[in-house]
C-alpha cells in the first residue's frame, strides 16, 4: 500500500539544482491552504467543479437518472491528482490551466471518448497546457489527472538523458504505453486516494508525505512514459475525431445564439455539413439527436443559473425564455426529469 511507502528519500532528485528551481518555479500554481485532501460526492453537474481551482469544468449529463459521481483531490508538492468516477453517461469538456500539463489515465471498465478517439486500456491521454477536451464517457466511469508543471518534466527528463522525449503536443493526444504500465500507474493512483480517503491526515499535516508521494508519482509516470509513442488514429478513429469537431462546433454556434429559435438548418450552415452528417456526429458522440442534445445543453445553463441566483434577482419564467424555452410545461417536466426536482425548487435552494 502506499500510506507504507511515503517515507521513502528521493534526496538525489531533491538534490538537483535543476529541478529545485523548477519546483520553486511552479509553487505560486500549487499554493492552497490545507486541506491538501478534498472528498467532493457530487450529486449535481454543476457540483463538479466545487475544489478545483487549476481546471474549470463543463459538464452536461446525458441520462435521465440521479446522479452519482465522486471526485478525490489530493494536492501533493508540485502536483495535483484528481479522481473521478459517475453513474451515468456524461459530456464534459474541462479546460487546463495555462501553466499545466495533464496526463489522463481510465480505470479497466471505462469506455467512451476523448475527442473522439476512443479510451483504450494500453492509452494514456496527454492534454497540452491551457487545452480545453471534450470527455464523453459511459456509466461506470473511472479516471486519474494528474497535473503538472511543464518546468519539472523537461527537468527530469533532461537529468535522465531523455530530453527527446518531452514532447508539449497542440492538442490533446493519445500516447500507446502498453496496457500493464496504464494499469500499473492507475493502481498506483487507487492506491494513493484510498490512502488519502481513510487517512487524509497524512497529505493535510505532514508536507514531507505529500514530497514523497509526489517524487514516488514522478518515478512512475516517468516509467510509464518510457518508450511512449503517439498512437496514430485509423481510419474510425478519424471519424470520431471529426464527428467530435462537428458536435462541438455546433455546441459553440448554439450556445452563442441562445435568444434566438433555432432549427437544424442553421446548425447545418454553421457546422459546414449536410442534415445526415449532423445526425450521425451527434449519435455517434452523444448518443441522442442534435436537438434532444441542445435542448439539454440549455436545461443546464438554466439549472446553473437559477442555483447560482440569489433571492429577487430573477424568475423561473426570465430564465426559461432567455434560454429558449417557451412552453413553460413541457420545460418544467423536462427539468424535474432531468434533476429530479422542479426549477423553482432550485431556485429557493442556497446559491453556489
Amino acid at each position: 500500500m502506499l500510506a507504507e511507502g511515503l517515507g521513502v528519500s528521493y534526496g538525489a532528485l531533491d538534490a538537483s539544482d535543476e529541478i529545485q528551481h523548477s519546483r520553486q518555479m511552479q509553487t505560486p500554481s500549487f499554493a492552497k491552504t490545507p486541506p491538501f485532501v478534498e472528498i467532493i460526492e457530487i450529486g449535481d453537474p454543476v457540483s463538479a467543479n466545487a475544489g478545483v481551482d487549476l481546471i474549470a469544468q463543463d459538464v452536461v449529463q446525458l441520462q435521465t437518472a440521479p446522479l452519482k459521481a465522486r471526485q478525490v483531490i489530493v494536492r501533493l508538492e508540485g502536483a495535483i491528482v484528481m479522481y473521478h468516477s459517475t453513474n451515468l453517461r456524461m459530456r464534459s469538456r474541462p479546460a487546463l490551466h495555462k501553466h499545466l500539463m495533464g496526463y489522463v489515465t481510465f480505470g479497466p471498465s471505462t469506455t467512451g471518448t476523448v475527442d473522439g478517439l476512443p479510451i483504450r486500456q494500453d492509452s494514456l491521454f496527454i492534454v497540452p497546457p491551457g487545452a480545453e477536451v471534450g470527455f464523453v464517457t459511459d456509466s461506470g466511469y473511472e479516471s486519474f489527472g494528474f497535473l503538472m508543471g511543464t518546468d519539472e518534466l523537461h527537468a527530469h527528463l533532461s537529468l535522465r538523458g531523455r530530453l527527446s522525449e518531452f514532447h508539449v503536443p497542440h492538442r490533446s493526444e493519445a500516447l500507446n504505453v502498453g496496457t500493464e504500465r496504464s494499469g500499473k500507474l492507475f493502481a498506483w493512483g487507487l492506491d494513493l486516494i484510498d490512502t488519502a480517503v481513510h487517512q487524509p491526515e497524512i497529505f493535510n499535516l505532514h508536507k514531507e508525505q505529500r514530497a514523497s508521494a509526489h517524487a514516488d508519482l514522478m518515478e512512475i509516470l516517468l516509467t510509464t512514459l518510457a518508450g511512449a509513442r503517439k498512437a496514430e488514429p485509423g481510419r474510425s478513429e478519424r471519424t470520431g475525431q471529426m464527428q467530435s469537431t462537428i458536435v462541438q462546433a455546433a455546441e459553440q454556434f448554439a450556445l452563442a445564439h441562445v435568444t434566438d429559435r433555432l432549427y437544424v438548418s442553421d446548425l447545418c450552415k454553421a457546422t459546414g455539413v449536410s442534415e445526415r452528417a449532423l445526425e450521425y456526429a451527434f449519435r455517434a458522440v452523444m448518443g441522442l439527436s442534435p436537438v434532444a442534445y441542445l435542448s439539454r445543453l440549455r436545461l443546464h445553463r438554466v439549472h446553473e443559473t437559477l442555483l447560482a441566483a440569489t433571492s429577487g434577482t430573477t424568475t423561473v419564467t426570465i430564465e426559461a425564455l432567455k434560454w429558449g424555452f417557451w412552453h413553460f410545461g413541457e420545460f418544467s417536466k423536462a427539468y424535474k426529469d432531468c434533476f429530479g426536482e422542479l426549477p423553482s425548487d432550485t431556485l429557493r435552494r442556497p446559491g453556489l
